[in-house]
């Protein structure tokens, strides 16, 4: 856990090391967000082998399920959030035994299904989502009175959130349910062999995964104080698999690596908006050539070369 301390003070430190407050609390805050998609995800990819083109859609449902709750009927966000959780929860067990039995490609094709179906509901039921114009007059945050109503707030409330889902992906990865999904990433039919119950392991994590992205999907919706089926299109997905790539699959802190990497990519490169799939795409090609691990595991194995090198070489 030496790097999840690490992180957790560079986190704690960032707002008083002197840097543009813009970058703060504007970047920080997205690149928070991007961090809990990122190593959600990873659970399910990094560490369950199992491939999601549509994880853009338990995004949207946290988003919608708190948008719609506080706006049309005054809910309060933390019970709408936790309205959102159960929603992306019980849709994600519902999906994952039938999706869940395909592999490779077919099921990509499965999840990118599930995505598209979930965009259309976005846009075709403006009754409740606001149609392609979305939905706003989301009201702030309310943590028991404590309003998040400022971008320092937003930064310490997306901090906390960030700690938290590395915190509990770790634990996860180091617990029974973790040393089951590298098994089944490892060899799907001699985890069974094994006595692995796979179909359970694989929905567990789809459905933990599920959890965080409609975690941070709330989060995002009264963050914005708006949502629209553009926040969570098939771009997004994209966008979200290639954050745990580049960053390095099977790696917690290559994930969320990978998610700041892309967030500030973006930053520097909001110029070339119509041009974001193409680089993130050519990116992607790049790093799968050089550092097919990614960017993470692959500069912390150089830097481990590096120094037992230099220590095999003193007297």
């Amino acid at each position: 856990m030496a790097g999840f301390y690490l992180f957790a003070a560079a986190v704690l430190l960032l707002p008083w090391l002197g840097i543009d407050p813009y970058f703060i609390t504007v970047v920080g805050v997205a690149a928070g967000l991007h961090i809990i998609l990122a190593v959600g995800l990873n659970l399910l990819m990094g560490y369950a082998g199992q491939i999601s083109l549509g994880h853009a859609a338990f995004f949207a449902i946290g988003a919608y399920a708190s948008a719609i709750l506080t706006t049309r009927y005054a809910w309060p966000g933390l019970l709408a959030l936790a309205a959102g959780l159960v929603l992306a929860g019980s849709i994600a067990w519902l999906l994952a035994r039938p999706i869940l039995r395909l592999h490779g490609h077919y099921l990509a094709m499965a999840t990118l299904g599930f995505g598209v179906i979930a965009h259309v509901i976005m846009v075709q039921a403006s009754g409740w989502t606001g149609g392609p114009d979305g939905l706003g007059g989301i009201p702030p945050l309310n943590l028991f009175g404590w309003v998040v109503d400022s971008d320092t707030r937003w930064y310490a409330v997306m901090a906390a959130a960030t700690l938290l889902a590395l915190w509990l992906s770790l634990n996860i990865i180091d617990s029974r349910i973790g040393r089951a999904l590298r098994a089944v990433r490892g060899s799907e039919f001699a985890a069974q062999i094994m006595g692995i119950d796979t179909a359970r392991a694989k929905t567990q994590v789809f459905v933990v995964s599920a959890l965080f992205a409609a975690f941070a999907g709330s989060l995002f919706a009264h963050q914005q104080s708006f949502v629209s089926p553009d926040s969570f299109n098939l771009a997004i997905s994209v966008e979200l698999v290639t954050m745990v790539v580049i960053g390095g699959m099977a790696s917690t802190f290559g994930a969320a690596f990978g998610a700041i990497a892309l967030t500030l990519l973006r930053e520097g490169l909001v110029v070339f908006e119509d041009y974001e799939m193409l680089i993130h795409g050519a990116l992607l090609m790049v790093v799968m050539i050089i550092l097919p691990q990614g960017l993470f595991v692959g500069i912390g194995q150089g830097l481990r070369r590096v120094l037992a090198l230099v220590l095999s070489r003193q007297p």
